[in-house]
């Protein structure tokens, strides 16, 4: 299994970014694909899933309305759409798949990407 994210980088507060994660190595289409971040606290928090057909999306609080989450099944990749950017918003953004327990259990997923890197200043 192998999840690849790009897109991350440093922005000012209210800007945007776009993540993209590129997944191999598992049945992709089958999935619930998820982004969850690494906060500079080492808070793990989750941030968005989407079903594996991309008709449901489900958002945390914190980011819904300004986050959206999609996927191309037939690229098997996922994105997550950011915008008005907040500096709180900072954070290592993970890929991640495959959580037996939950979306929201950040500790149960078995498959995770290596990262990117999320800055937002004031």
């Amino acid at each position: 299994v192998q999840l690849v994210e790009s897109g991350g980088g440093m922005v000012q507060s209210g800007g945007s970014l776009r993540l993209s994660c590129a997944a191999s190595g598992f049945s992709f289409s089958l999935y619930d694909m998820s982004w969850v971040r690494h906060t500079p606290e080492k808070m793990s928090e989750w941030v968005s899933t989407i079903e594996p057909d991309g008709s449901t999306t489900y958002y945390a609080n914190s980011v819904k309305g300004r986050f959206t989450i999609s996927r191309d099944n037939t690229r098997n990749t996922v994105s997550l759409q950011m915008n008005s950017l907040k500096p709180e918003d900072t954070a290592v953004y993970y890929c991640a798949a495959d959580a037996p327990q939950g979306r929201t259990m950040t500790s149960e997923y078995n498959y995770w990407g290596q990262g990117t890197q999320v800055t937002v200043s004031s």
